[in-house]
């Protein structure tokens, strides 16, 4: 059962970040080279986490720079734009050299697509990775033996395992046990994995719970969240406990998914931080349907309201939700359906499993995010110079 590994254990835990007894200094200029930005209306959970360890990086006095595809919004930190959403890849070492000309560290947050920043960049490099994309590929392009689709997969794992001696010195930081056992997979050395994981802001006051049944999804509406499987055994769950299903966010998949709903379904779109942890609180469930995550940030997100999920047992949601104890991992759509009506039927078990979910969800804080990727940062500006 997947459990919080406190900096205690990191000497017989081989992904904790590193805290020599003789501090390393700290680099002081850091650049992000990201995908989007926060401001993008396709930002997700990746975006957050960037967004959060710039600003937790800039208040501790570090110059911090996200160079990115699309608009470039205002921020504490600097944000300068690449070019566009997929061109700014091919444009990022030209925009950095001339928008930014250097750093003591480059940060490559590695969705996918790589940027191959340690073969361009003359200096220390770190790999932040929230999932091993593998299969998604396959789900993207229509099938594993497209031609797009091997060759993002080959592109993604040469990157990662490291094509260069540049890159095979880098480090890389997963956000979860299950992306640290992925990039295991595909050949990344253990040595040089570091788990940090997400954090979440102190929740505010509790709201209401909704009186009637209250299910809740969020996330971008893309192919891998499995919304469609959602609306499918929502038809199976709908006559057992009744009540309303509201699907949170939004994406390209939106307008196919409205045809596919059936009685009881809300589409809310893109919502407010407020009214997302309004309906948190709402809610009697919060469902995640997705084939895999790299954590799951809106779990730990409705486990401060107190609000159990009910998920499969895929990669990173394995780790943001303990079976049994903070929701439950269905391995089959019929045990995701059967969990879903047991756990709608039985107010005392989900209150239980609500105030279990709180008190794992406090252990996860954006400062301590922070203050971990703040160290392995410094392990690996170290680590580039020795």
């Amino acid at each position: 059962m997947p459990q919080h590994v406190p900096s205690s254990l990191r000497a017989v835990h081989p992904w904790a970040p590193q805290h020599p007894s003789a501090h390393p200094p700290q680099p002081r200029r850091i650049v992000f080279l990201a995908h989007r930005d926060l401001d993008n209306p396709a930002a997700g959970g990746s975006e957050l986490l960037v967004d959060r360890l710039a600003e937790g990086l800039t208040g501790l006095g570090h110059q911090v720079t996200l160079l990115c595809g699309g608009p470039a919004a205002f921020r504490d930190y600097r944000v300068v734009s690449a070019g566009g959403s997929f061109d700014h890849y091919l444009r990022a070492r030209s925009a950095f050299a001339r928008q930014i000309g250097d750093c003591d560290l480059l940060v490559e947050v590695c969705n996918g697509m790589p940027y191959f920043a340690p073969v361009w960049h003359r200096g220390p490099t770190l790999c932040l990775v929230n999932h091993v994309h593998s299969d998604l590929w396959a789900m993207r392009f229509g099938g594993p033996l497209t031609p797009a689709a091997r060759l993002g997969r080959r592109l993604e794992q040469w990157a990662l395992t490291g094509a260069t001696g540049a890159q095979r010195r880098g480090l890389l930081v997963a956000v979860s046990p299950s992306t640290a056992h992925a990039l295991r997979a595909i050949g990344v050395e253990r040595d040089r994995i570091r788990v940090v994981h997400n954090g979440v802001e102190e929740p505010g006051p509790l709201g209401e719970r909704s009186a009637e049944p209250l299910f809740v999804a969020v996330g971008r509406l893309v192919e891998y969240k499995r919304i469609d499987l959602l609306l499918r055994l929502w038809e199976r769950v709908r006559p057992v406990t009744g009540g309303r299903l509201v699907i949170v966010g939004d994406g390209p998949e939106r307008e196919r998914l409205e045809q596919l709903a059936g009685p009881g379904v809300e589409f809310a779109g893109h919502v407010s931080e407020e009214e997302k942890h309004r309906l948190l609180c709402a809610a009697w469930l919060l469902l995640h349907p997705s084939a895999v995550e790299g954590w799951g940030l809106v779990v730990t997100e409705a486990a401060t309201r107190e609000t159990p999920t009910v998920a499969f047992d895929v990669p990173g949601l394995r780790d943001s939700v303990v079976d049994g104890e903070t929701g439950v991992l269905a391995h089959g759509e019929s045990s995701f359906a059967a969990a879903w009506c047991t756990l709608a039927l039985s107010g005392e078990r989900r209150e239980l499993m609500g105030k279990i979910a709180r008190e794992r969800a406090a252990r996860f804080r954006w400062d301590r995010t922070v203050r971990q990727f703040r160290a392995v940062a410094a392990e690996a500006v170290k680590g580039w110079g020795s």
